[in-house]
């Protein structure tokens, strides 16, 4: 009888021992799934803000991209006219260039027209000095 006491309170304290491992089993559970849902919450939050942030990002990228295409386009009008300014510039000083030259040659035809003169004068002083 002793023996079969033994065997029945071995088998009472076997299913109260399966009955604590299973209802810390549950409570175990039940923590690593609302540490699951946490983690999982966590990682949504995470991906959201980075999502936002990079989209942030983006926008920034595109205003510094818009604004350097404002530059360039700046600097290429102010080149076009810069050259167009240079070639005014040149086509007046060929033109003054050009109005110097005509000047000098005019100069130059009073010039020969003066020495002309002289040496006529010079000859006719000549002749005069030579008759007297």
């Amino acid at each position: 009888m002793l023996d079969r006491a033994k065997g029945i309170v071995r088998r009472v304290t076997l299913e109260v021992i399966y009955e604590m491992v299973e209802e810390r089993s549950k409570e175990i559970y039940a923590k690593l799934d609302k540490l699951e849902r946490k983690q999982e919450e966590d990682f949504r939050h995470l991906s959201e803000r980075i999502e936002e942030d990079f989209r942030h990002l983006s926008e920034r990228i595109d205003k510094v991209n818009e604004r350097i295409d404002q530059t360039n386009q700046r600097i290429d009008q102010l080149r076009q006219e810069m050259k167009e300014e240079i070639n005014q510039l040149r086509q007046e000083v060929r033109e003054e260039i050009n109005q110097l030259r005509e000047d000098i040659r005019k100069t130059n035809e009073r010039i020969d027209l003066m020495n002309q003169r002289f040496d006529t004068v010079i000859q006719m002083l000549s002749e005069v000095l030579r008759r007297s």
